[in-house]
């Protein structure tokens, strides 16, 4: 399919999507309950870190975890310290994630936002001013350097070392697609649709793609990558594909591709035969 079709295509997608009733199913959907700036980072972050699995599961997990954080959960993650936390943090848990990693994640968002002042300030520390995957690799790092300081410090807490904690901050680094990551600088960044635009160091036109199975299957389809591994490389050549169709705002198009025209059409077999065999299009 040559560019000016698809991108016709897709941008008439765009234009008939329905956001209203993505924000009754999405995740996003947290974060839209608060009006600080500091809140809505915080809430955004911690609904993405549990996006995953069925809607229906991780959504109650969501919910239970910021009414203990209610009514503010950024300054409650400040005043959260080791010594002191609710004992109701040991109690959330969710597929890969037991309790106890759930509360060194509070621990370890609460220090980030002590170290430098916000979520916000945690990304800027580790961006190199050029590439989105500087700023999720430098993060993932302190967080994951800061947790285990926290297990050293305070073992009678921690019992021991757990792949669950590790899952919350995926890293570009490990070679996986960063999935839950981008998509909440997805809306932090961008400042249209339902996405929030409140952080301003890092340009729409540099956020990755939220790569899942359904993204890179019709990625593959409409010819928008040669990848056949769902890593971070086919997230980027995914996202450089959709970026000539939009230079300035490449992430528009990932409404078009979870648009239910597409998401019932585009099948696994049409992805061996190209676009033009795709009844989506």
């Amino acid at each position: 399919m040559d560019s000016r079709r698809l991108k016709e295509r897709l941008d008439h997608l765009y234009s008939t999507y329905d956001f209203k009733q993505r924000l009754l199913n999405d995740p996003i959907e947290f974060p839209h309950r608060y009006q600080g700036h500091e809140d809505i980072e915080v809430a955004g972050l911690i609904a993405s870190a549990f996006a995953f699995g069925r809607v229906s599961q991780f959504k109650p997990v969501i919910e239970r975890l910021l009414e203990i954080l209610s009514p503010s959960p950024s300054r409650a993650l400040r005043n959260i310290r080791p010594e002191e936390f609710p004992e109701e943090l040991r109690t959330v848990h969710y597929r890969f994630y037991s309790g106890e990693d759930t509360l060194l994640f509070i621990l370890v968002l609460g220090e980030l936002c002590r170290r430098h002042g916000s979520i916000e300030g945690a990304f800027t520390y580790g961006y190199d001013g050029r590439s989105i995957r500087s700023a999720i690799t430098g993060f993932a790092a302190s967080a994951t350097e800061t947790g285990e300081e926290f297990r050293k410090r305070y073992p009678a807490l921690f019992s021991e070392k757990t792949a669950g904690f590790r899952f919350f901050f995926p890293s570009p680094a490990r070679g996986g697609p960063c999935k839950r990551m981008n998509l909440f600088l997805r809306w932090m960044v961008r400042k249209k649709d339902i996405d929030f635009g409140i952080w301003d160091f890092i340009p729409p036109a540099r956020l990755i793609i939220p790569l899942d199975t359904h993204i890179a299957r019709i990625g593959t389809c409409l010819g928008l990558t040669t990848r056949k591994s769902r890593d971070w490389k086919m997230a980027e050549e995914i996202t450089e594909s959709l970026r000539r169709l939009d230079p300035e705002d490449p992430l528009r198009y990932d409404f078009a591709l979870c648009h239910q025209g597409i998401t019932g059409l585009c099948t696994p077999a049409c992805s061996q035969n190209g676009p033009e065999g795709c009844p989506a299009f």
